[in-house]
């Protein structure tokens, strides 16, 4: 059977990322693959009921980041664990890097804690982890050696890094904003540089979009960038 693919999509609020996950599902369908098209927090009726608490009342740095977890493993248990099962690709408009880069990043959380908890939300099925990447495993800690779960995370991870004040511009003129929206720009620098770190810290499944230019320039970008990563081996 076609092994599952994960691809998820990431950047600050206003960098256009969710206007090329359409294109990227096409792509998939074109070559004969079934798609399931999800975002974070939400995918299931639940973790969309998170969503809501999240984005709209305020509260407590950790409770902000026990929710996106509790909203994520429902659904890694409903969504994504399943469609991968199946064969099937899955894109999701942002996942745990999201965390990493709002909560880490913006809010200034520990990130030790956040690395608890991705270990602790995201341990793979025993039968999948038997042929999980190596960038699936925990940091400094290898796959498939003694007492060392690996996790589940994205294949391909596709950053859409967008300069704060131009993502500000953009969001000026649009829907009312949810409380992660609405902060400042120097809030979503330190996002941008959570993003960075996040990155840094697993390089081989990021993939780095200049999300400044034109949609059409962007559109093409992203349409190369999967196109020649779906042509590796190990893809």
């Amino acid at each position: 059977m076609t092994r599952g693919l994960f691809i998820s999509f990431e950047g600050i609020d206003g960098a256009g990322k969710s206007t090329h996950i359409a294109r990227v599902a096409e792509l998939f369908r074109q070559a004969g693959r079934a798609v399931v098209l999800t975002r974070e927090p939400g995918g299931t009726p639940l973790s969309e009921n998170l969503r809501e608490l999240v984005l709209h009342e305020p509260m407590d740095a950790l409770t902000e980041a026990l929710l996106m977890f509790a909203a994520r493993r429902e659904h890694l248990v409903q969504v994504i664990e399943p469609a991968l099962a199946r064969g099937d690709v899955v894109l999701c408009d942002r996942f745990t890097d999201a965390t990493f880069a709002y909560q880490g990043g913006g809010r200034g959380f520990d990130w030790q804690v956040l690395a608890q908890l991705e270990r602790m939300v995201q341990q793979l099925p025993i039968h999948a982890a038997a042929t999980a990447p190596d960038h699936q495993a925990p940091k400094a800690c290898p796959a498939r050696e003694g007492g060392c779960a690996s996790l589940r995370q994205p294949d391909l991870t596709v950053w859409f890094d967008l300069d704060p004040l131009i993502a500000a511009e953009r969001l000026a003129s649009a829907r009312v904003p949810d409380k992660f929206e609405s902060q400042p720009a120097d809030f979503f620098a330190a996002v941008r540089a959570g993003y960075a770190r996040r990155q840094a810290e697993v390089p081989d499944r990021f993939a780095r979009i200049e999300a400044a230019q034109s949609i059409e320039a962007v559109g093409a970008d992203v349409s190369r960038l999967v196109t020649e990563w779906l042509k590796r081996p190990a893809a």
